[in-house]
């Protein structure tokens, strides 16, 4: 039986179960909410996984740059561009959040009868308060508290300080590679407990709020599509024609490989070796550049993941009658950019970073009930948006520096 039950994709139990769960919550009603605590549990479950995800993921991935030499011409280039992309994502994804909300496609909390929640207390403390915070005074007790931002900044100072250590460094590299190995299976255990969280959270949302919360859903959905797919047709694109000055859609025939695994899987690490072919083949990227950067990025590169995390978090804000001011808006877009990097790429992830974002600015975690039914439609379309920017920043690189065999990309004829 258990033998059977694995032997189906994760992402067709989930969808089953999302589907079992809506006409089980429509049928069922509001006592519908008598099954709630399993999904309330797998969500508990998802937060235990944020600290030493984060922790192990940030540190490994650091480390991973190798030698600090190499954040020259090619690391430094790939750095930027990473970040600079990951900002105007979550950007991206803020705006059609915002869009959303005024154009009613997420109902407010009064009219989806969602539970009122306390709404955080304004922020007056002073810039230099805010800057003050991120270092934290014990990282422990910043474990504890589950305090983001300086944990972050933590976990970034020790993967520069292995880097600097060099080869002294390489033992506690090690074991900070293990533990992000270690946790990304960790994670995917828990990611075995989605069908019933799933099941019993759909159950509760259209049992108790209805259809109205399925269509907000459905928009959700639709929007995280359109932030994904303007990211890969505009941005990608726009780096492509204007800055590695290559043919746009020879790019795109170039990666339609990674294209189809990423989607099918929505696994960065799965895609990482037909990445790696395709810009090493197909794109004529040196495979120097193409193996550091593509490798950096799977870890650190995940603009589809930012978007969304912009979006999910207006989302959660609006159904709950969050007010989020300008400064809470600043907080999401780093949060969700460096989240973004300390995210595994494995399936689900996104799920696990949602609980760093909404807990720093106060939007309950109750929105990932909402959200986790459809999240692997969602991670799917992500998940692409992040290999294909892994690509296209190689590709651009390898352009600036002359690291890039132009004759190399193929024809029309050659797909």
């Amino acid at each position: 039986m258990l033998k059977a039950w694995f032997a189906i994709p994760l992402w067709q139990r989930v969808v089953a179960a999302l589907l079992l769960g809506v006409v089980l919550g429509l049928f069922w009603g509001p006592e519908a909410e008598s099954i709630k605590w399993i999904g309330d549990f797998f969500i508990k479950a998802i937060k235990m996984l944020v600290v030493p995800l984060i922790f192990f993921s940030l540190v490994s991935g650091v480390a991973a740059i190798g030698d600090l030499r190499k954040l020259g011409a090619v690391g430094g280039r790939a750095i930027l561009l990473f970040v600079v992309t990951g900002q105007i994502s979550v950007w991206l994804g803020l705006a059609l959040g915002t869009g959303a909300v005024n154009l009613g496609l997420f109902p407010s909390r009064e009219a989806l009868g969602t539970p009122e929640v306390a709404t955080p207390e304004p922020n007056e403390t002073t810039p230099v308060d805010m800057i003050l915070s991120i270092v934290p005074d014990s990282p422990v007790q910043v474990m504890a508290d589950v305090a983001v931002l300086p944990l972050i900044v933590f976990s970034l100072l020790l993967g520069i300080g292995i880097l600097m250590a060099k080869e002294d460094g390489l033992p506690v590299q090690k074991v900070f590679d293990s533990g992000a190995i270690i946790m990304q299976k960790v994670t995917m255990i828990v990611m075995e407990l989605t069908p019933f969280g799933v099941f019993a959270l759909m159950a509760w949302v259209s049992g108790t709020l209805g259809v109205d919360a399925l269509k907000a859903l459905s928009w959700l959905v639709l929007l995280n599509y359109t932030g994904c797919l303007l990211i890969i047709l505009v941005m990608y694109s726009a780096m492509i024609k204007f800055l590695a000055k290559l043919p746009v859609v020879d790019f795109f025939r170039g990666i339609v490989d990674a294209i189809a695994v990423s989607y099918s899987t929505a696994s960065s690490n799965a895609t990482l070796p037909v990445t790696l072919r395709c810009a090493e083949r197909n794109l004529g990227v040196r495979n120097s550049v193409a193996a550091f950067v593509i490798s950096l990025g799977a870890t650190i590169n995940m603009n589809g993941t930012a978007m969304y995390l912009g979006l999910a978090t207006l989302f959660g804000a609006q159904i709950f009658g969050v007010d989020l001011s300008w400064g809470q808006y600043f907080l999401i877009s780093i949060l969700a950019t460096l989240g973004a990097i300390g995210a595994a790429g494995i399936p689900g992830a996104g799920l696990i970073m949602m609980a760093l974002v909404f807990g720093a600015v106060g939007v309950p975690l109750e929105t990932i009930a909402f959200v986790a039914g459809v999240d692997r439609i969602m991670d799917m379309m992500r998940t692409t948006t992040n290999v294909s920017g892994d690509a296209a920043v190689a590709t651009t690189v390898a352009s600036m520096t002359g690291d890039i065999d132009r004759e190399e990309m193929i024809s029309a004829d050659d797909v």
